[in-house]
């Protein structure tokens, strides 16, 4: 899920499309089921649609569908256990079935591992630009991708929907040079005329300064991703560097605590009769640059960033 901080909400829809060329809802490259007492797994893009569907919950109860595992990033395959599930389904079905106030970020996925010509990118873009394009229904729609050709080539597809570049900032490294900083995702980005830039969170807090440059040298919107985007102390310090938004896990506690901290804020602003300190900060917000910190908010930051540099 995504929330912007001013609490306009999205929800993330990690899409794959599938062997028959039918854009799908799901979160990895590969889907693991057990059969027999062996776990076996299989690209999702190998798959045709109908195989696809016949993994997990089923729409038709009587009907049993293929248990779901998960491979982990330390490569321990488990039981795919959640709350509560519903059956897989197609980009084009979560449109038709989610409230159409709900915008949607459709992450582009692709498979690190593999090389894709042009055409190949091309050809999976278009059919899911074609399902957007009929279904989107005056939806609020962002696209985003870890792939940079993919970014800039959905950008050259299509000019009606933003789209975003995501990266690791360089908390991970990749063959890819455009994928390792914040550096050259700005310049993918300026180069190929993307909006934005929505990097893992821990990045962005070992280089606060990075925002202003993002932001205002490079005219870019940012946001965040990763778990400690669940921790509502760091979101709040993200709003006040300046970050545009957050795509966080907690959605609700999230929300509810970034609602407390700009009640908060607004109860501790002096009234614009009382002091010329309210105005400053009224041209410093005008102006684009990134709000001040209080003693106690420097350190907490002051405190988390050599954590997060470990």
């Amino acid at each position: 899920m995504s929330i912007h901080l001013q609490t306009q909400t999205r929800q993330e829809k990690k899409e794959i499309v599938t062997k028959d060329g039918c854009p799908v809802i799901f979160h990895d490259n590969f889907i693991y089921t057990e059969e027999n007492g062996e776990i076996t797994g299989k690209r999702v893009t190998d798959l045709h649609l109908d195989e696809f569907l016949s993994y997990g919950p089923q729409r038709n109860q009587s009907k049993a569908g293929k248990p779901l595992h998960r491979k982990l990033k330390d490569g321990r395959i488990l039981k795919w256990d959640v709350r509560a599930e519903d059956p897989l389904c197609t980009l084009r079905e979560a449109f038709d079935g989610v409230d159409r106030r709900v915008g949607f970020n459709v992450e582009l996925k692709f498979d690190d591992d593999l090389v894709y010509t042009e055409e190949k990118l091309t050809g999976v873009l278009q059919a899911v630009l074609k399902v957007v394009f009929e279904h989107a229904d005056g939806r609020h729609i962002i696209f985003s991708s870890f792939q940079p050709d993919a970014a800039r080539l959905i950008r050259r597809l299509q000019d009606k929907y933003p789209v975003y570049f995501l990266t690791n900032g360089g908390t991970q490294v990749y063959a890819d040079p455009r994928r390792n900083s914040l550096e050259e995702a700005v310049r993918l980005c300026v180069d190929g005329g993307l909006q934005g830039i929505v990097s893992e969170v821990r990045a962005v807090l070992r280089r606060p300064a990075a925002v202003a440059r993002i932001k205002q040298e490079a005219g870019l919107s940012l946001m965040t991703y990763g778990q400690l985007n669940n921790v509502p102390e760091v979101v709040y310090v993200q709003h006040l560097m300046g970050v545009d938004g957050v795509i966080v896990d907690l959605v609700r506690e999230i929300a509810e605590a970034a609602s407390a901290f700009s009640a908060a804020a607004a109860a501790r602003e002096p009234s614009s009769e009382g002091c010329g300190e309210a105005e400053r900060s009224s041209e410093t917000a005008a102006a684009g640059t990134t709000p001040s910190f209080s003693p106690r908010e420097m350190s907490f930051l002051l405190r988390l960033i050599p954590e997060l540099v470990q």
